[in-house]
């Protein structure tokens, strides 16, 4: 198996696992050194990652939809489409995000993994009005910003991570 080959497979493994629910194998997929970068939570370092994706996965209990496509590996990484859906949290809204992912992968595990997708739309599903009529501002991704990084301190906190 060539190196595009294996990291096809860690990405590959790395959904399923969410889909699975199985936050500790997402975890175990990512190198020490690690880290993550998406709209809604900024930049994180490998333990904040980890711990983003049990608290992702536990808040969710049961009601998150993962589906995955389009995965290409590389001999640096690779990428992947994924989509999520679920009831968001503070408001209960529906929400149906569209994600575009980027990784770096060496010696088996996820080095760098970026997340992208439309802020807008999803402030949009996720807060409802104030989402759709500010959610391409700075004051609504801000406030996001805020909140989870709240939550996320928070529950590291309440889990000694």
């Amino acid at each position: 198996m060539d190196l595009s080959q294996q990291n096809s497979q860690v990405i590959e493994e790395f959904y399923t696992a969410f889909q699975a629910g199985d936050a500790t194998k997402m975890g175990s997929l990512y190198a020490a050194n690690a880290t993550f970068e998406d709209p809604a939570f900024g930049q994180l370092q490998a333990a904040e990652a980890k711990a983003m994706w049990s608290m992702l996965v536990e808040r969710s209990k049961g009601q998150l939809q993962i589906e995955f496509s389009n995965v290409i590996g590389t001999d640096k990484g690779g990428s992947a489409h994924w989509e999520a859906k679920y009831n968001f949290g503070k408001t209960g809204r529906k929400v149906h995000n569209k994600i575009d992912a980027i990784f770096e992968i060496k010696d088996g595990k996820i080095t760098k993994h970026v997340d992208r997708f439309n802020f807008w739309k999803w402030s949009s599903m996720a807060l409802g009005l104030p989402g759709m009529l500010l959610g391409f501002t700075p004051i609504i991704k801000n406030g996001v910003r805020k909140n989870v990084h709240q939550l996320l301190q928070k529950y590291m906190a309440k889990n000694n991570l």
